[in-house]
């Protein structure tokens, strides 16, 4: 049953709002009602199979887990997956836990930077390999790494090559320090995907306080003038009200932008194209957003090798790229996708090129369209053509694993249209609602809509721009610390 009020009303059932409602149930005479606009479960015991096995990614075209989203990647039409369950992208993900990096916070207002968000991510966590100042021991959310005599061969192969042409070994890529190869944090514990809805919801939901509403969509922020004061919902039921304190929205970079623009805060020509009455001004609502682009390099494995791993074990990082040695072909990891050939990913971990949301006028509550603007900057793609090349170079070192007449030694130098035609995402979009103090911010940093009373914003578009590492880890931590400021 949809309660009728609440103090607080979180729009969004993933990491963040997963993170934000279960700490603030924790703290008694205060209400909080939980929206998730896909399916819910109330235990792990209870929870889908498809969401528990971590070496299986359950984002294909025929998941009933995700939303599927039209993409423009450098021109090319596509489609990416969202998670639409309770527990959101973070449900279905690879288990990647790997924090931002001390330097990604200088684009953050000041309050933001690495020493003041580092309590929170010690916080979070609860590190089963690490015990001193960088990690946490008491947190929800379990990390840990692959032990190097359970690294699956490609892993392990990769981390050889590396080391051997002349990368630095890095042993935890969550402390501060050089860059180099190493072994990834995740947060699978036992071969169980561990992320913050399992991990810090599930033990929340005795609380008398919280109540988590799935299968729930939010329709609108009502607003009475600049005051937030309620949330307009579906139910399968018809329309209702749920009347607010404070509304949170942490419904992804993608849904918290349209709930702002169909609540009339967001570019007052946008409002007026998609026919809502403005209230706040907001010409950053839906633009400049920031992703990690990626391009795979295909090769052959040198005879079969075993699946049940981790999607990704060890990973290199340079100043500006990340390489992923995947461990099984997208055929195998990620049902339905087809992809049957082994991959090693090149991914911008700093691109310069921006994004831009487009609803559809005609119908605002359709799948928006994500314009990615991948490699509209020259610097992007050069970036990105060295990156390939060094991932050519690691994978004709690898031959204990990898079929040497398979690796596309001619990518060693390739032009435009090769990565374009190679070209994929990370679907690590952020910074369609940046935290700041510009013209073009949305947020403040204590998350506030410019403008607004009583409206918060807490998930990755908030980041002023992607981190340099994928950004679960983090946009936990952000979640975490709004919860106190709340």
């Amino acid at each position: 049953m949809i309660p009728a009020r609440a103090d607080i009303v979180v729009v969004g059932g993933g990491s963040a709002g997963c993170t934000l409602a279960a700490t603030l149930a924790g703290r008694p005479g205060r209400t909080v009602v939980l929206l998730e606009s896909g399916p819910g479960y109330a235990s792990t015991g209870t929870a889908p199979p498809e969401l528990l096995d971590a070496s299986r990614l359950p984002v294909g075209p025929e998941s009933r887990w995700t939303a599927q989203y039209p993409v423009l990647l450098a021109g090319r039409p596509g489609t990416i997956a969202r998670g639409r369950v309770l527990g959101g992208s973070g449900a279905v993900n690879g288990g990647y836990f790997v924090r931002g990096r001390p330097g990604d916070f200088d684009a953050w207002p000041p309050s933001w930077s690495f020493d003041h968000v580092l309590p929170y991510f010690r916080l979070i966590e609860h590190d089963s390999d690490f015990g001193d100042e960088w990690h946490g021991a008491a947190g929800p959310v379990p990390v840990s790494r692959t032990p190097w005599s359970r690294l699956h061969a490609v892993a392990r192969a990769f981390h050889d090559a590396a080391v051997a042409a002349g990368h630095l070994p890095v042993e935890d890529l969550n402390a501060p320090g050089p860059v180099g190869v190493g072994r990834v944090p995740l947060n699978i514990a036992n071969g169980v995907r561990m992320g913050p809805a399992l991990s810090s919801l599930m033990p929340a939901l005795a609380s008398p306080n919280l109540t988590v509403c799935s299968g729930t969509r939010a329709r609108r922020v009502v607003m009475s003038g600049a005051e937030a004061v309620g949330v307009e919902v579906d139910g399968g039921d018809g329309v209702a009200f749920i009347e607010a304190g404070s509304v949170v929205l942490c419904a992804g970079a993608v849904e918290s932008p349209r709930l702002l623009l169909l609540s009339g805060i967001g570019p007052a020509d946008e409002l007026a194209t998609l026919g809502v009455a403005p209230v706040v001004d907001l010409p950053g609502v839906g633009t400049g957003f920031t992703d990690h682009p990626e391009v795979a390099v295909p090769y052959r494995y040198r005879s079969d090798l075993p699946l049940g791993a981790a999607v990704l074990e060890t990973v290199l990082h340079t100043d500006e790229l990340e390489l992923r040695p995947y461990t099984a072909p997208f055929a195998d990891s990620v049902p339905g996708s087809g992809a049957a050939v082994p991959v090693l990913g090149v991914v911008l971990t700093r691109p310069r090129s921006r994004g831009r949301l487009i609803f559809d006028a005609r119908d605002p509550y359709a799948a928006a369209l994500l314009d990615y603007g991948y490699l509209d900057d020259p610097r992007d793609r050069a970036a990105l053509r060295h990156g390939v090349a060094s991932a050519v170079h690691l994978l004709a070192a690898m031959d204990e694993v990898v079929d040497p007449h398979s690796v596309p030694t001619g990518a060693a130098d390739v032009d435009d249209e090769w990565l374009a035609a190679h070209l994929g995402t990370s679907q690590h979009l952020s910074g369609s609602c940046r935290m700041g103090s510009d013209d073009s911010a949305v947020v403040d940093d204590r998350c506030r809509v410019h403008g607004a009373e009583r409206l918060f914003v807490a998930d990755t578009s908030v980041f002023p721009q992607v981190p340099s590492r994928g950004p679960h880890a983090t946009v936990v931590m952000l979640a975490r610390r709004v919860a106190d400021a709340l």
